[in-house]
């Protein structure tokens, strides 16, 4: 029984520690501007897209992003789930849409976008098979470019 409790609250303890996201590009955006901070710009598909999926396990799920994450980017994640069941309410998905025509013309999932505090891309990129340590440092290059 001690075991399920631990298990459990680590599990709670890992899962608001991920929640950096934020909820809406505008929200996003907003922080971006007051904060100083690029914009960290996910493309998703969150339920059908292996790579997107192995990216969010790989590297944002890790300390080591998180941690980088925390006091230099803002995070959104503009998703395109498949299955009914995980549907975004309309208003997100036009808006998720809206920002695929805009930055991610080809469709490409995940791509992940490095924006200014201006919305000026500072630099593009994917799923890549790399160390969370190198990843996060591919985003600070970008970031540095701000």
């Amino acid at each position: 029984m001690k075991k399920a409790v631990l298990l459990f609250l680590v599990f709670c303890g890992t899962t608001l520690m991920a929640q950096d996201w934020q909820p809406s590009w505008e929200v996003a955006t907003k922080t971006s501007e007051t904060t100083n901070k690029p914009i960290l710009l996910v493309f998703s598909g969150s339920d059908w897209c292996a790579p997107c999926i192995k990216l969010d396990r790989d590297i944002w799920s890790t300390q080591v992003f998180q941690a980088f994450a925390k006091d230099h980017l803002v995070l959104y994640k503009a998703d395109f789930p498949r299955r009914k069941a995980n549907q975004l309410p309309e208003p997100l998905a036009t808006q998720n849409k809206q920002l695929a025509a805009q930055l991610n013309a080809k469709g490409y999932f995940p791509l992940v976008v490095m924006l200014s505090t201006k919305k000026e891309v500072l630099g593009q990129t994917a799923y890549l098979n790399i160390s969370p340590e190198e990843y996060t440092n591919k985003l600070k290059a970008m970031a540095a470019n701000e």
